[in-house]
């Protein structure tokens, strides 16, 4: 019974592992190319001034500053799910993808823009530095695994036939 239990724990650790991996890959996928549009939209006047402001806050206000895309969106995620309640599931689902998308790219420029303020908070330096070495840790697992590899070598060739192609 408790070798069962033991097994049991561990595919039930291992299913939490991958989920949360799927989660991160999805996220490190879009923050870089994200975060690149919002720089590229940061040039413009407007908000090349506000991002300099940004960048000058103080720690506690740059914490303000990185939360609030998410408590702004919550209303709109809110809509989202009154719509699929509704019976308009394919809007909702569209509205929360691209909350997440604009979310997503939010928050990955003003965390550039924060990070050194951030840091400077002794709290916001230990936990980010536990979060970059634990994910870092999952991110290897994942890059080790045979379909993490398999998948490699598939893009790979796809890429190559696609360049022999065009």
């Amino acid at each position: 019974m408790k070798s069962l239990l033991i097994a049991f724990l561990a595919a039930l650790k291992g299913l939490l592992r991958f989920v949360l991996a799927l989660l991160i890959l999805f996220e490190e996928w879009g923050w870089a190319p994200l975060s690149r549009a919002m720089a590229r939209l940061g040039a413009l006047p407007i908000f090349r001034q506000l991002e300099q402001w940004v960048g000058r806050v103080s720690p506690p206000l740059a914490l303000l500053v990185l939360l609030a895309p998410t408590l702004l969106l919550l209303p709109v995620k809110l809509l989202a799910l009154w719509l699929i309640g509704a019976g308009r599931a394919g809007l909702g689902l569209l509205l929360i993808v691209l909350a997440k998308l604009i979310g997503t790219a939010i928050v990955a420029r003003l965390f550039q823009l924060t990070r050194p303020a951030l840091l400077q908070m002794p709290w916001f330096a230990r936990l980010y530095a536990r979060w970059t070495a634990w994910k870092g840790g999952l991110l290897n697992w994942v890059r080790a695994s045979a379909a993490w590899r398999w998948s490699r070598a598939l893009k790979l060739r796809v890429r190559r036939a696609l360049r022999r192609f065009v």
